[in-house]
């Protein structure tokens, strides 16, 4: 059957067209997936999809990612990023199966503080993240943030303290990245950023102009998921706060 695919031209261009073809009318691409970017279930057979191509140096790996959380595109990693996890992305339907590596998905949403509505994105990897130089399968995630400056949050309704020397970037109302200082007194450096500009609602940016501050969560692979509205994801995030897995910092916003 054939499946409601996006595939970007640089995939296109990277796979073939006899590949892209093959996709597109269901003859290599599995109908369920979990999504690349929030883990939750997908079906290409019945929504938008998007083929997502991880490229290393000798390595090439296609995944699937519900249209409204990735667009189709091709991801440069390294070799070892791609190497070293062993779950497969494709479920091994009619690709060759590949190692999974984790990325991290962002969600913008506004949160209601206090009465009033603060911008914010919550950021939640697709897989286990660990410690560097290390390749146990202890998720070093949160431990990896609470190092760097982010706050344990223990009830939502309050406001995390700034963070310094990180920022959200949005230009031309898109947005770009997140940005950590860099090493010894350097310039900010992109600690995540978006492979093509993020969409974001008018009332975020309006709020995010309006404050100058975002409100960045961060919380382990599989804790919150693509959330279709703004209440379900605060329900997700005061769940994830109450079992102790969601740590947090306010950021200035860069840009407009």
């Amino acid at each position: 059957m054939p499946r409601i695919l996006d595939v970007a031209d640089d995939v296109r261009a990277e796979i073939g067209d006899e590949e892209a073809d093959r996709l597109l009318a269901g003859e290599s691409a599995p109908g369920a997936y979990d999504c690349t970017s929030c883990r939750t279930p997908g079906d290409a057979e019945r929504e938008r999809t998007s083929t997502v191509l991880f490229v290393g140096e000798e390595t090439a790996v296609l995944a699937f990612a519900h249209s409204g959380c990735l667009p189709s595109q091709v991801v440069r990693v390294s070799e070892d990023q791609l190497q070293g996890a062993v779950a497969s992305i494709t479920g091994g339907e009619g690709l060759d199966a590949a190692p999974e590596q984790a990325v991290l998905g962002v969600t913008s949403g506004l949160v209601l503080i206090d009465g009033e509505l603060h911008p914010a994105l919550v950021v939640e990897p697709t897989g286990p993240i660990a410690r560097p130089g290390t390749t146990g399968p202890d998720d070093a995630f949160l431990p990896l943030l609470r190092e760097q400056g982010f706050a344990p949050v223990p009830d939502v309704a309050v406001v995390p303290d700034v963070l310094h020397g990180w920022s959200v970037l949005l230009a031309v109302g898109q947005l770009h990245a997140v940005l950590q200082p860099g090493q010894a007194g350097g310039p900010p450096v992109a600690w995540w950023q978006a492979h093509q500009p993020l969409q974001v609602t008018e009332g975020w940016r309006t709020a995010a102009n309006k404050r100058q501050t975002v409100v960045v969560y961060a919380v382990p692979a599989g804790t919150v998921g693509r959330q279709p509205r703004e209440d379900l994801l605060r329900d997700a995030l005061d769940r994830a706060a109450a079992a102790g897995l969601l740590v947090a910092a306010a950021m200035p916003l860069a840009g407009t």
